[in-house]
C-alpha cells in the first residue's frame, strides 16, 4: 500500500509539473507576433510582463491560462489518483512547473496566478481572498509584486478560518516559495525602485 501511494504521489508531482511548465505567456505573445516575452520589460513569463507589450486582452488570456493549468492539476490529480494528498501534491507540482519550467531552461514566472489556480481547485474561498486582497493592493499601490507578496500571506490564515489545518501548512509553503521566487523584487521594493503596472522598466 505505501508502494502504491509513493507511486501515486510521484505522478501527482509529474502531472501537475508537466501542466504547470505550459508557458503561456511564452506561447500566446509569439502567436501574436510580439516576440519573445523573455526579451521584453522585467523578462518575466507571467501576465504582468505580456501587460507591459500593451496588448491587455494577451495579458489576460496570460493570466487565465496561467490559473487554470494550476485548477487542472488539481481537479486531474483528484480524479485520477486514488489518495488524500493528490490534488496537493499535483498542485505544488503545478507552481514549480511554472517557476522552473523545463522547456524553458528552468526559468519562468514568479507563479502568482498558478497558486491561485491551485488554491480554487483545493479551496475555492481561500482563493477568492487572495485575488479580492491582490486586487485591492494592485489598485491602490499599482505594483504588482507589493500586491502578489501581501495576497500570498493570507492564505494559510483564510484556510485555519475554514477548519483545514493541513492545507493551511500547504498554503503557508507556497506561500513562502512565492515570497523566495519574489526575492529580486522585495529588493526593489525596499530600495523604492520596483516598476508600477504596465510600466516598461524592470
Amino acid at each position: 500500500m505505501s508502494d502504491l501511494l509513493s507511486l501515486n504521489a510521484l505522478l501527482a508531482l509529474a502531472l501537475g509539473y508537466l501542466l504547470g511548465s505550459i508557458p503561456f505567456g511564452v506561447i500566446l505573445t509569439r502567436i501574436a507576433g510580439l516576440g519573445d516575452i523573455r526579451q521584453i520589460g522585467s523578462g518575466n513569463i507571467g501576465a504582468t510582463n505580456v501587460l507591459r507589450t500593451g496588448n491587455k486582452p494577451l495579458a489576460a488570456a496570460t493570466l487565465l491560462g496561467d490559473g487554470l493549468k494550476g485548477t487542472a492539476a488539481v481537479l486531474l490529480a483528484g480524479w485520477l489518483f486514488d489518495m488524500p494528498l493528490a490534488p496537493a501534491v499535483a498542485g505544488l507540482g503545478a507552481f514549480l512547473g511554472h517557476c522552473f519550467p523545463v522547456w524553458l531552461g528552468f526559468r519562468g514566472g514568479k507563479g502568482v496566478a498558478t497558486y491561485i489556480g491551485v488554491l480554487i481547485g483545493l479551496a475555492w474561498p481561500a482563493a477568492l481572498v487572495l485575488a479580492l486582497v491582490w486586487l485591492a493592493m494592485a489598485l491602490v499601490a499599482r505594483i504588482s509584486s507589493l500586491a502578489a507578496l501581501t495576497a500570498s500571506l493570507t492564505v494559510p490564515f483564510s484556510l485555519l478560518v475554514m477548519g483545514r489545518v493541513g492545507l493551511a501548512v500547504f498554503g503557508a509553503v507556497l506561500t513562502a516559495l512565492l515570497w523566495i521566487r519574489h526575492t529580486e523584487n522585495i529588493r526593489r521594493l525596499a530600495s523604492g525602485t520596483e516598476s508600477r503596472i504596465g510600466d516598461s522598466r524592470k
